[in-house]
């Protein structure tokens, strides 16, 4: 069985928001890339109306993950209090310190079943 974890976080972006979103979205992006040693994904997807964004995550073990959260802190809690999740996905078996630490985020847990 595989540590890795898969993430799907769903933003709202309001109207008139848009470059703020991908402004931060880059900082964001920046920091992953100079900080993040984990990361195994980290794309951005933006709708076509450009009223949401969903980024798709996936993470070598819940401590990348946790990791990738603690070098991204700042960045990304001025974007979760701007553009609040409005849907969040874990894929995996995240470790109990993880699940700590992303309990105010609602998030929808699924564990692995089967794949190739």
């Amino acid at each position: 069985m595989s540590s890795k974890l898969q993430v799907s976080a769903t933003f709202k972006i309001p109207e008139g928001k848009l470059e703020e979103f991908k402004q931060q979205a880059t900082e964001c992006m920046n920091l992953a890339k100079k900080k993040d040693t984990g990361t195994l994904r980290y794309d951005w997807f933006i709708s076509s109306d450009q009223t949401e964004c969903e980024v798709r995550e996936e993470y070598e073990s819940s401590e990348a993950l946790f990791q990738h959260m603690m070098n991204l802190g700042q960045i990304l809690t001025k974007l979760f209090n701007e553009f609040p999740i409005d849907r969040l996905a874990v894929y995996g078996d995240p470790s109990p310190q993880l699940l700590k630490a992303t309990k105010g985020f609602d998030a929808k847990l699924y564990s692995f079943f089967q794949g190739l």
